[in-house]
């Protein structure tokens, strides 16, 4: 059926009511088998029972031919049905009506259909929305850093407020908030083509996150955070070291935009010996993500609306492009459970392969 409201119609493909033997055939030939046989059976037991009452053999083959219809327009309907089903549903999608997909109750080539339109019909749901979601993170996120600039230029020219040194860095500030947003728009397009290329080198761990953090916490002084680590000096990693700085910078600076000041943030690394990979878990006490938010908040534009932190809002990229990072390099990152907070899991290899590469 067809769910219609009143503003924006959605459609979903919804699973039929009835569940006769027929659906439960597992492809549409043995369906069509299963009812000649049947009709057969039952036409046999038909002129079984009136050759005993001796209608005689035009009477067997109209009622034969009584019960072949009534057999047959139920058949049909039985068959068309889901297919008029989906030729509405996929009538609906080129309109650009999308709805949460519905699970058939088929297992059939019609099933399998339903399956694929559901699947069709969720990803462009997403990308619609994706759409939406880059034209108004885009314009707000380009309009602040360029309207502070404007305000601030213009009234250094009227003579309002000086050119000190403070407000130039202002003007600077805004200016690398800019360059940060379109350099998160090129990787953005880097992942969705996958050009991407890995420059690899052996580095040591934990001379890179010292690096990696340095100008993160001078950056947050004002808000007090201290940053700790706890890495193996000795740990090495071969790995493209500038896409892991753009990983653990994304990371670590979301560990402290969602801490509460004079709180702490805490790195810990360690060898999986086991698997060859090297698993980094960033941690910003306090603050926790709902498990059913935790693969949501990879997900492009979606911005973490946990309320304490020392700043709010973001592109909503920073996660994403960390994750496909880690992707990049054959790893992941995910979200696990911990009561000290959230707890970011970053898996990488310790060793560079192109076969671990996704």
């Amino acid at each position: 059926m067809v769910s219609k409201s009143s503003e924006n119609t959605e459609i979903g493909i919804e699973p039929l009511e009835t569940d006769t033997p027929t659906q439960q055939t597992r492809s549409l030939k043995g369906r069509l088998i299963f009812f000649i046989l049947l009709l057969a059976v039952v036409i046999a037991c038909i002129v079984w029972i009136l050759s005993i009452f001796e209608v005689g053999l035009l009477g067997d083959i109209i009622a034969a031919v009584i019960i072949a219809i009534i057999a047959c327009f139920f058949f049909i309907h039985s068959f068309l049905s889901p297919l008029q089903h989906v030729c509405h549903v996929a009538n609906d999608i080129t309109l650009g009506k999308y709805a949460t997909p519905e699970i058939s109750t088929h297992n059939d080539e019609i099933g399998q259909l339903t399956h694929s339109l559901n699947i069709i019909s969720d990803e462009l749901k997403n990308a619609d929305q994706t759409r939406k979601a880059l034209i108004a993170n885009v314009s707000h996120e380009l309009r602040t850093p360029v309207a502070a600039m404007q305000a601030l230029a213009e009234n250094m020219a009227d003579g309002i407020v000086e050119p000190t040194s403070a407000n130039l860095e202002m003007i600077v500030k805004e200016m690398h908030r800019l360059t940060d947003l379109i350099a998160y728009l090129l990787d953005l397009s880097r992942m969705e083509a996958g050009t991407a290329s890995l420059e690899v080198s052996t580095f040591n761990i934990k001379d890179f996150l010292s690096e990696v953090t340095k100008p993160l916490s001078i950056a947050d002084a004002g808000h007090n955070h201290q940053i700790s680590m706890e890495v193996p000096s000795d740990l090495l990693i071969e790995a493209d070291r500038n896409r892991l700085n753009q990983l653990f910078t994304n990371i670590i600076s979301n560990a402290l935009k969602h801490s509460a000041n004079n709180s702490n943030v805490l790195i810990e690394c360690h060898e999986d010996s086991q698997n060859n990979t090297i698993i980094t878990n960033v941690i910003n006490y306090g603050s926790q993500i709902a498990p059913e938010d935790r693969e949501k908040i990879f997900r492009r534009f979606i911005s973490e609306k946990r309320k304490m932190g020392t700043t709010s809002g973001g592109t909503g990229l920073g996660l994403p492009i960390a994750r496909w990072a880690a992707r990049l390099h054959g790893g992941d990152i995910t979200v696990v459970d911990d009561t000290r907070g959230a707890n970011f899991e970053i898996t990488l290899p310790k060793y560079h392969s192109i076969d671990s590469v996704k």
